[in-house]
């Protein structure tokens, strides 16, 4: 029996010729991961292990994302103390404020992940960088620790599920709500433990952003990782953002699957997951009247150019609906710049929304977007679990940001077909 891509990557990094499903191997690592909450508990335990110096100075990233600029005194000294640790140990890359961005949009801009890397972080949707071809994972922040000193980490080999994707996706569906699509169809632990492989031919209709998006959110079903093959479209973003060799593992025909799921993305419809988990979807034509308190556009899922482009594009020349607040948030300073220079930031902020630094903050519940008791938000991040955003009696909505943009015009969950006349506002390159 043959490999899946996954296990041909963590067997490389093993050194063993294969793998298989439910094995333990221990695995060398091409970069370890931490942010601003998960980096200072792994410092504590990296200096109890009683190593001077972490294993490679140039494989050890560091972002304070989620509770910066500072929230409060607490977020301050968190930074103070991986800002420290970034300078004694000559990290080379440790991203200060002013030069980050939100850690799963940052690393793939900064090339500091190829087809073929196995990658670690210290937060869950370090999955995102499946997107690349690459083994990616999250750990807790021991694991980060014991990485950071031995540059490995142990793993138990996982299954995998394949999802082959065919058809071309209509106007207003992206990678969110195909996503969302899957994990409404297989549940939160619907692929726990497994590797979520996709392919098929509607894989050219997908950008490089909505693969992100998708490869983010495998962790809400429960799995260990998600990864695309590697094509002309992953290569040519590799090269546009990084020096680094790759290598490209695909999988073995005979590679074996738990299950093999087909998904035509011709008859996905705009999706929203309602609260309180990701897997509670509804099609944007069985919502009904959901009205809202707030929007938020950004986040490690959707705070790209390409999803900055949709929203201005809707949002342009009409204005955010009275009593409703938008709060939008580029994924990066660069995306920022980006945005700025092609006139997206003054079409959102002529729209009434005010347009934040690069921050997990609303996302975790964290700053800049607390809700109150009762309120509702549609968002375009990854979770809408119970007290997510703010108040335990809050609820969160998830959706892309053609219908986050489309609310906001309205106050309530509106599907944007009915808003935007054909052609306005479609920023899509398909």
């Amino acid at each position: 029996m043959g490999m899946t891509m996954t296990q041909k990557i963590l067997a490389a990094h093993a050194g063993l010729d294969r793998v298989k499903a439910g094995q333990l191997i221990m695995v060398n690592i091409d970069l370890v991961l931490g942010n601003d909450v998960t980096t200072p508990v792994a410092i504590q335990e990296f200096s109890k292990i009683g190593k001077a110096k972490v294993f490679d100075k140039e494989k050890v990233a560091i972002v304070p994302d989620h509770f910066t600029p500072n929230k409060d005194i607490k977020a301050a000294q968190q930074c103070k103390l991986i800002r420290e640790f970034a300078l004694d140990q000559e990290i080379e890359h440790y991203f200060e404020v002013g030069e980050m961005g939100i850690e799963h949009a940052l690393i793939p801009e900064q090339g500091l992940v190829v087809p073929g890397d196995v990658v670690i972080g210290a937060d869950s949707h370090t999955c995102t960088y499946g997107a690349l071809g690459a083994f990616s994972t999250g750990v807790g922040s021991t694991d980060m620790a014991c990485a950071m000193a031995a540059g490995q980490c142990w793993f138990r080999v996982p299954g995998a599920i394949k999802f082959v994707l065919n058809g071309k996706p209509g106007k207003w569906v992206s990678g969110k709500d195909i996503i969302l699509h899957i994990i409404g169809k297989i549940g939160v632990d619907g692929a726990l433990y497994r590797s979520m492989e996709f392919d098929g031919d509607g894989l050219k209709y997908l950008s490089m952003d909505s693969r992100f998006t998708m490869a983010n959110m495998v962790i809400e079903a429960g799995a260990k990782n998600g990864i695309f093959p590697v094509d002309e479209q992953i290569i040519a973003y590799v090269k546009n953002h990084s020096n680094k060799e790759f290598t490209v593992f695909k999988s073995d025909k005979d590679a074996e699957y738990e299950e093999i799921y087909n998904i035509n993305l011709n008859e996905i419809r705009p999706t929203v997951a309602f609260p309180h988990l990701p897997e509670n979807t509804r099609t944007i034509d069985e919502v009904g009247s959901v009205a809202l308190d707030q929007v938020v556009i950004g986040s490690c899922t959707n705070g790209r150019i390409e999803d900055l482009r949709v929203a201005a594009g809707i949002l342009k020349g009409k204005k955010v609906h009275k009593g409703l607040r938008v709060i939008v948030f580029p994924a990066t300073q660069k995306i920022y710049l980006k945005a700025l220079r092609e006139g997206l930031i003054e079409a959102l902020v002529e729209a009434g929304a005010v347009v934040s630094t690069p921050t997990c903050g609303p996302c975790l519940g964290g700053h800049m977007g607390i809700l109150a008791k009762g309120e509702k938000a549609l968002a375009t991040t990854n979770r809408n679990f119970v007290g997510r955003m703010g108040h335990p009696e809050s609820e969160v909505y998830l959706a892309s940001p053609a219908v986050a943009a489309a609310s906001a015009l309205t106050g309530r969950i509106t599907n944007p077909e009915d808003i935007v006349e054909e052609g306005v506002g479609n920023a899509s390159k398909r």
